[in-house]
């Protein structure tokens, strides 16, 4: 069943992948990079244009690892994707390439996971999509995929584990590049047909043999996640901070971060957390974003 699967699902793909940016031909390895730490937990449609900006201002690692004006400049161009830090962690990634890897983004996947905030799911996904290695590339939407057509169960569970990629990797054909390719056909499938609430299972390539389906479709064995409010959460203060440094010319006093939330209290606290993460630096009387010229040091 694993060849047809990944070769009814690749098939699918060539056919009716979407066009994004990232997937185009002479994508870089940083430019996949890139557009893997912006879509964690992001969607395609606000990620693509800050992603064609920051490839803009920065298309190699040395280009924005030489930037005068980081890690300030990179915060900005985040904007409002959300989850900050990842601005961050691309500043570092491209330090760490100029410093270890002469300005590329390596090919070898214990040196991918070496990187700054590059975890298991992203160096894989970096090793077969920019370099089209065999490798099991396995998300939230990979995992829901495979459970269905191949376990025939309705959700895979929290959290990916060794025996997720083992269930992933069986199915990848053996030639490298065929292997990377259903990596992306996979979590395509899972993006855009095989989703978690209303599944379009009659546009689906694997339908017929989908155990899940044939199974007749049974719910999840476990409670539905609950959606994470967003409203009146310590991030959403967080968000409102970084909106005002992010506008600033240089540093602000306090009482230009005070008026964006009326609770002191929590307000204290999700500043706190900012400096703690390295996105706000402060010299006792001022904040501003970290490399912010003028600013604090």
């Amino acid at each position: 069943m694993s060849v047809s699967l990944a070769g009814a699902a690749t098939v699918w793909f060539d056919a009716t992948a979407r066009d994004l940016p990232w997937r185009e031909p002479g994508t870089t390895p940083w430019g996949v990079l890139v557009s893997e730490i912006m879509l964690q937990q992001t969607p395609v449609s606000r990620v693509t244009p800050v992603w064609l900006a920051w490839l803009e201002r920065w298309p190699t690692p040395s280009a924005m690892a030489h930037d005068p004006d980081q890690p300030a400049a990179a915060i900005r161009m985040w904007g409002r994707l959300g989850y900050p830090r990842r601005a961050l962690r691309l500043h570092q990634c491209a330090v760490a390439a100029v410093e270890r890897h002469d300005g590329e983004i390596p090919d070898d996947l214990d040196a991918l996971l070496a990187l700054p905030g590059v975890g298991s799911y992203t160096a894989r996904a970096v090793a077969a999509f920019a370099f089209g290695q065999r490798h099991p590339v396995v998300d939230t939407n990979v995992r829901r995929f495979v459970a269905r057509a191949v376990g025939g169960k309705a959700e895979a569970g929290p959290a990916t584990t060794q025996r997720d990629l083992d269930a992933v990797e069986e199915l990848l054909p053996t030639n490298p590049a065929d292997a990377a390719r259903a990596s992306a056909a996979f979590m395509e499938l899972g993006a855009v047909v095989c989703v978690a609430r209303s599944p379009r299972c009659a546009a689906c390539p694997v339908a017929t043999t989908c155990a899940w389906r044939r199974a007749g479709s049974p719910p999840a064995d476990v409670p539905g996640q609950r959606t994470q409010t967003y409203a009146g959460t310590d991030r959403q203060v967080r968000g409102l901070l970084m909106a005002v440094l992010r506008d600033a010319e240089g540093p602000v006093p306090p009482a230009r971060l005070d008026v964006v939330w009326p609770d002191a209290v929590q307000r204290h606290r999700a500043l706190a957390s900012l400096l703690t993460d390295g996105l706000v630096v402060s010299d006792g009387n001022r904040y501003a974003l970290p490399g912010t010229p003028s600013g604090t040091q």
